[in-house]
């Protein structure tokens, strides 16, 4: 048996979206925020993966999928530093490092009770305070919102 023997292969995609650069405990988060469990194409994941720059990583390959703006801010939110790669015929075309944008609409919601928010049909919006910490800044009740509290809506 050779060396090459012992390593399984993952099927290369034709067109889709590879998200890199995962952080191995966010990983679950990643796959629950975006929905994955609905979609009907191929999905392939991977986690705990030996990475230099992040120790362990996590990584997703999706077959057909291509996301939206908004999408990308919610993989930012949960993996600042993870890395889009969009293929097209089995070859990378476009790589896009997700950003946490210095707002956020309508995808966090405030932690505060008494927010505005959570008891009128308006659409969140957080001001980006800190985008290494992620902490976030209601713009209607003031509260801040950090990563460990932050829920996904």
């Amino acid at each position: 048996m050779t060396m090459k023997d012992k390593f399984l292969e993952v099927s290369a995609i034709k067109d889709g979206t590879v998200i890199d650069h995962i952080p191995a405990d966010s990983l679950f988060k990643v796959v629950s925020i975006l929905k994955l469990e609905k979609i009907e194409g191929m999905i392939t994941f991977g986690t705990n993966l030996i990475s230099k720059k992040l120790g362990r990583k996590g990584i997703i390959k999706l077959s057909g999928v291509f996301f939206k703006d908004k999408d990308i801010n919610r993989i930012a939110l949960i993996a600042p530093d993870a890395k889009l790669n969009i293929i097209r015929d089995y070859s990378v075309v476009e790589k896009k490092v997700v950003e946490i944008p210095d707002e956020i609409n309508g995808i966090v919601k405030c932690v505060n009770p008494q927010c505005v928010t959570n008891h009128e049909k308006i659409s969140t919006r957080f001001h980006v305070i800190d985008k290494k910490e992620v902490k976030l800044r209601c713009h209607y009740c003031e509260k801040l919102t950090v990563k460990e509290h932050m829920t996904i809506l």
